[in-house]
């Protein structure tokens, strides 16, 4: 374990684009095949759904409690059936859970246990708003996910210079839902407008879809995909560790030093 973790917190400002998916995804992958203390918190404060995505519907205490102080942040942690913990949020608040979040509070609950985790993965709002910027103040690096689409490049890029003027550094862009046909924008045009390193390209699958049926990660479904070898690829690239691509064509292209 490292001597103290890392918050990345996973963004965008377009719904639809498998953030969420991501999230759970990349955080099955990092506890699974890298070995890592993980911790997957639901930043999403006013629409939850981290714990739907994981089966996770009901929870003794929340992010809600801890956000309004009514429970240390470590009762409200739990322990996932995939390796890797979860912080989930109150998909219905209770009575005396209103008014406005402090958006400074997210990162004064999380330092409290930064250090028993090798990566905390936040999943931001989809919005510009206290909830996002509560993910930005907390995160030491922000991972943007994408599609590729004007529309999504669009929200990216406001994405990009919003995380620039809150000075939180960028660790990358994962490119998703991806299905390589012409009409879709690449990933050196994304590069391009952004600025910002486009890290992995996942790929569209419908085993996606159907693991969500199943509650549970595609990357645990289907461990031997391009999808769930992609998430691997980024995993290696967050956190140093070695991974050596399986397929064949990446094997063909080690062999040529292409």
């Amino acid at each position: 374990m490292m001597e103290d973790g890392k918050i990345l917190g996973i963004i965008s400002i377009k719904g639809g684009v498998g953030k969420t998916t991501a999230v759970s995804n990349l955080g099955a992958v990092l506890a699974k095949r890298f070995n890592k203390k993980v911790l997957l918190v639901d930043g999403n404060i006013t629409a939850p759904n981290l714990g739907l995505h994981l089966g996770i519907l009901n929870s003794k205490h929340t992010l809600h409690d801890v956000l309004y102080n009514q429970v240390p942040i470590w009762n409200a942690i739990q322990k996932s059936e995939h390796g890797f913990d979860v912080l989930i949020g109150s998909l219905v608040p209770k009575k005396d859970q209103k008014g406005r979040v402090n958006p400074y509070k997210l990162h004064n609950r999380l330092s409290q246990i930064k250090k028993d985790y090798d990566l905390i993965l936040i999943d931001s709002s989809p919005n510009i708003n206290d909830e996002m910027l509560s993910t930005m103040i907390a995160a030491d690096e922000l991972l943007v996910i994408t599609s590729p689409d004007y529309p999504t490049l669009s929200c990216t890029m406001h994405a990009v210079k919003v995380a620039k003027e809150r000075k939180t550094p960028i660790a990358g862009l994962v490119l998703n839902k991806v299905r390589h046909k012409k009409f879709e924008i690449s990933a050196d045009e994304i590069e391009s407008s952004t600025g910002v390193p486009v890290l992995s390209v996942i790929g569209d699958d419908v085993k996606v879809l159907e693991s969500l049926s199943k509650t549970t990660p595609a990357s645990i479904c289907s461990p031997n995909k391009d999808f769930t070898i992609e998430y691997s690829l980024l995993a290696s690239k967050l956190t140093g560790d070695d991974y050596e691509d399986p397929r064949l064509l990446s094997k063909i292209k080690r062999v040529f030093g292409k």
